[in-house]
């Protein structure tokens, strides 16, 4: 397994084709560009719309991304976000080559008990660490999250609760007292990477917008590496308009959009629940994708 400080994770989306269905060739494209720009471990979940995959083509798509990587690469795709589903598909991705997985967090009928012995026992039954996604209030407990690591049940965790302040994080920082911070990921793409690995030590970050400009992305980790902070943060502007569109609009349809808009993948019209852009919305992101996609970095 590739350790998450020596490369960007890339949170791309799930191209899809006209009729629907998850496209092997449109993929492949995403998968080269992000690989182009020095990125090495891509993570399906959220952006992949993965929360609402059909179990139908659940296998079809794992054999598809198992397949798009170049050697050296590192795919990590999801499961759940309901438990039952979870246990099943850790049946199936037993059987294949990935170096971990991430199971989507469930919101409404659970308890940070209950999803902590739900993250055993699918750990259990995958037979390998899994990626923890905390990015919500009331999911999991620091002290239950710090357990699970103690007993082996977790590769890195994906933190991602968006704050008002993110200098004032009680539950961050509770959790960094009891995990060690290398194990922990920025999950809320460029604009938090400052904060989170200067000042918090976390050992890397995940990136949406960086699946646009992964080479730009990769420098802003470099530039952390050796604690170039100037260099991070003008880094960090350049990807800030599309972020705010994401933001402002919705993250996920935003950058599902954004690839297509910027001529790097026909991504298709993305899963219900999620609906399209409208034509507003869409020239807007039109406008900031181009431009991220054809930013480089003064310092690369």
């Amino acid at each position: 397994m590739i350790p998450v400080s020596q490369s960007v994770i890339a949170v791309p989306p799930l191209a899809r084709d006209a009729a629907g269905r998850v496209s092997a060739s449109e993929n492949r494209r995403i998968v080269r560009h992000i690989e182009a720009g020095g990125i090495r471990i891509l993570l399906y979940g959220g952006n992949a719309v993965f929360y609402h995959l059909r179990p139908s083509e659940y296998v079809a798509t794992l054999d598809m991304l198992a397949a798009a990587a170049a050697p050296g690469t590192d795919i990590v795709p999801s499961a759940g976000p309901s438990y039952g589903l979870s246990m099943d598909q850790a049946e199936l991705l037993k059987d294949y080559p990935f170096p971990t997985v991430m199971v989507l967090p469930h919101q409404g009928l659970n308890t940070p008990d209950g999803v902590a012995t739900g993250l055993r026992k699918f750990a259990e039954a995958y037979g390998k660490p899994i990626v923890v996604y905390i990015k919500a209030h009331g999911y999991l407990t620091p002290a239950l999250t710090a357990a699970l690591v103690r007993d082996g049940i977790v590769s890195w965790v994906k933190y991602a609760i968006v704050l008002p302040d993110e200098s004032s994080d009680p539950f961050l920082s509770e959790l960094l007292q009891q995990v060690d911070p290398a194990m922990c990921v920025s999950g809320m793409g460029e604009q938090s990477v400052i904060h989170h690995l200067r000042d918090r030590k976390l050992g890397g970050f995940t990136t949406g917008c960086g699946c646009l400009a992964p080479a730009l992305s990769a420098a802003m980790l470099t530039a952390c590496k050796v604690g170039d902070w100037a260099a991070a943060e003008a880094i960090r502007a350049q990807f800030q308009p599309l972020e705010d569109l994401r933001n402002s609009i919705n993250p996920v349809r935003v950058l599902h959009e954004a690839l297509a808009l910027a001529g790097i993948a026909e991504t298709g019209a993305i899963t219900p629940l999620l609906s399209g852009l409208d034509e507003s919305q869409r020239a807007a992101v039109d406008a900031e994708a181009r431009a991220l996609a054809g930013a480089t970095a003064r310092n690369a």
